[in-house]
C-alpha cells in the first residue's frame, strides 16, 4: 500500500522504473521457417479440453440474425501471407477456435473459415494479428460468453 501510495500521489504514476512497451504485439511475431515446430498432445479430456468442449463451458451465446463481429479488410491476406510467412497463426493465437484454415480433399485451394458463433471477445485477433487485418467490433444484441457457473 505504501508503494501504491507513493507512486500515485507523489510520482503521480509516472515512476521512471515503470516498463514500456517499444513495439506493438503484432510486430512481435516471427515467421515460422524461424521457429520449431510444437507439436502440442492432444487433449485428455481429464487434465486438458479440446477448443470446442471449453468454448461450449463458456455458455457463449449470439444470436443467429446479427453480423459478423469478426471482419477482414483483406481476405486475401489470410492465406497469401500469414498462411504462407507463419503458417496461419490464428489457427494458434485464438483461445476459441474461430479461425480455421481448411483445404480441399486434394489438400489444395486453403482458405479461411470465420466460426465467430464461438468467440469469446476475448479480441486477440485484433491485437495479434500481424498485418492487422481482422477488426473486432462489438457484436450487436449483447451477446458472448456467459459464465453461468462463477
Amino acid at each position: 500500500m505504501l508503494y501504491g501510495g507513493l507512486d500515485l500521489k507523489l510520482l503521480r504514476g509516472r515512476a521512471p522504473w515503470t516498463f514500456r512497451h517499444r513495439h506493438a504485439d503484432h510486430e512481435s511475431l516471427k515467421p515460422a521457417a524461424e521457429m520449431p515446430k510444437i507439436d502440442y498432445p492432444k487433449p485428455d479430456g481429464v487434465v486438458s479440453f479440446d477448443k470446442l468442449s471449453s468454448v461450449y463451458l463458456s455458455n457463449t451465446n449470439h444470436e443467429e440474425d446479427q453480423p459478423v463481429h469478426l471482419r477482414l479488410a483483406d481476405t486475401t491476406v489470410p492465406v497469401a501471407h500469414n498462411l504462407a510467412l507463419y503458417d496461419a497463426p490464428e489457427q494458434r493465437y485464438c483461445p476459441a477456435g474461430v479461425y480455421e484454415i481448411l483445404c480441399d480433399e486434394d489438400g489444395g485451394n486453403p482458405r479461411l473459415q470465420i466460426s465467430a458463433q464461438n468467440c469469446l471477445h476475448c479480441k486477440t485477433c485484433d491485437i495479434k494479428d500481424p498485418k492487422q487485418n481482422i477488426t473486432w467490433v462489438t457484436p450487436e444484441g449483447g451477446g458472448g460468453p456467459n459464465y453461468p457457473g462463477m
